[in-house]
């Protein structure tokens, strides 16, 4: 018959197989912001080699073609690494479908690098093209924060995909930008995007500001030198308050370019010390696991003696108190059980109350995390709500609900949930 110390081992086993998955989750991710980085600056090249017609940035453009292949080699070497076979992995349905998008749109990528070699495809349409794919790559990354059982690893896997969320809005600024200042002429639809790329960058570095580590934070503050964010910002007014059709210096498109550049390669400096975080944590929890599963184990060659089969009950109080495994006040009061031996510090008793009070305490912690997760899901159902019903694009969707949010005085997550909830009472959308 098996022993609640026999329970106790499983539990830790499952415990160190969750963590192992989860320092595979950490290098998919990290393989993953790589390949993100790199298609950021492809797309940048692109745009600046459509904007000349073909005459600049071809041999640019190459180079990071063929480093963007390296990495995606990489990646498909870690989606093969992936358990598909089993239908336990945590979050498996969601993560392997966008996966399987994933492998979609890279098949796909040699396609849409011809028809930018040929020039057949405008700036604006290979960006979307871009955009799209890249989008995609980032939603691996959110379910595996949203799959993560950890508290700490989760924080750094919400920390890290906010993180890299808003690169990818600084990257969609660099090539929007570019763009803008190789056509030569200000354009008010192109400058509402450029604002609402800001703004979203800024919205997702607060999220990181507020799950990653205090040292993660002093380096991101580290890494923006005033020079470099006093450029940006010129710039940024150049092409945001000039008036519809006014001429923009074509010239300032490589200098634009050069300047977002810098400001997104110190974003990697930080997102490269993100893994190294994720990286470190995982091993450190499973060495940790480790050990406590050899102190398990080493109690499983003794057994309690029949006379101390109610141990259980030594601290039982008169009326019924007892010290049930929720308990927070501590295993201090009880005395081991006889029969394991001096050497034992603590009983098994003990040790299942401390695991349940651990667990608690993650699960708690858990669900904290978590929210900011869940306040994303419920902003992207709301905005494809809108979408659907209101004809709108992405960007108009997101602006509504932000300009709802700040008429109303209200959080854009409470904006979100008045929109689902009027889901059921909106007319079905016709054709």
């Amino acid at each position: 018959m098996k022993s609640a110390l026999n329970f106790l081992v499983a539990a830790k086993r499952c415990e160190i197989a969750e963590l192992q998955a989860l320092a595979l989750t950490g290098a998919l991710v990290n393989v993953t912001g790589r390949l993100v980085h790199g298609l950021q600056r492809e797309r940048g090249l692109s745009n600046l080699y459509l904007g000349s017609n073909g005459a600049r940035f071809a041999p640019e453009r190459q180079a990071q073609i063929n480093e963007c292949q390296g990495i995606e080699s990489e990646l498909r070497a870690c989606f093969d690494s992936l358990d598909t076979e089993s239908a336990t992995v945590g979050n498996g349905a969601r993560l392997f479908s966008r996966i399987a998008y994933v492998l979609h749109g890279l098949d796909a990528l040699p396609g849409l690098r011809a028809q930018i070699e040929s020039q057949a495809w405008a700036a604006r349409k290979a960006t979307e093209a871009y955009v799209r794919l890249i989008a995609g790559l980032l939603a691996v990354v959110f379910e595996a924060a949203d799959s993560a059982s950890d508290p700490e690893i989760s924080r750094l896997l919400v920390a890290r995909f906010n993180f890299m969320q808003g690169k990818e809005f600084a990257g969609q600024e660099r090539a929007a930008g570019s763009a803008l200042f190789a056509s030569g002429r200000a354009d008010a639809t192109e400058q509402q995007r450029l604002l609402h790329l800001i703004d979203s960058q800024e919205r997702c570095l607060q999220v990181f500001a507020e799950f990653s580590s205090a040292a993660l934070s002093a380096l991101w503050s580290q890494n923006q030198p005033s020079a470099t964010l006093a450029e940006l910002e010129r710039m940024r007014r150049v092409l945001c308050t000039a008036t519809h059709g006014a001429a923009l210096d074509a010239n300032q498109s490589p200098v634009w370019f050069d300047c977002c550049s810098q400001r997104m390669d110190r974003m990697k400096v930080v997102e490269d010390q993100l893994a190294q975080e994720l990286l470190r944590v995982c091993e450190e929890k499973i060495a940790a696991a480790l050990r406590n599963l050899q102190s398990f184990t080493a109690l499983s060659a003794t057994a309690p003696r029949e006379s101390d089969a109610l141990s259980f009950f030594k601290d039982a109080q008169p009326g019924g108190g007892t010290m049930g495994l929720a308990s927070t006040s501590g295993a201090a009061g009880l005395t081991p059980p006889q029969g394991y031996g001096p050497h034992l510090e603590r009983s098994i008793l003990e040790l299942v109350q401390e695991q349940a009070r651990r667990l608690q305490s993650m699960g708690d912690e858990l669900d904290t995390v978590r929210a900011s997760l869940n306040e994303r899901k419920l902003v992207e159902r709301a905005k494809g709500l809108l979408m659907a019903h209101r004809q709108l694009s992405e960007e108009e969707a997101h602006k509504t609900m932000r300009q709802m949010a700040m008429n109303q005085n209200r959080r854009l997550i409470e904006v979100a949930e008045a929109v689902l909830a009027m889901a059921d009472v909106l007319p079905d959308r016709r054709r």
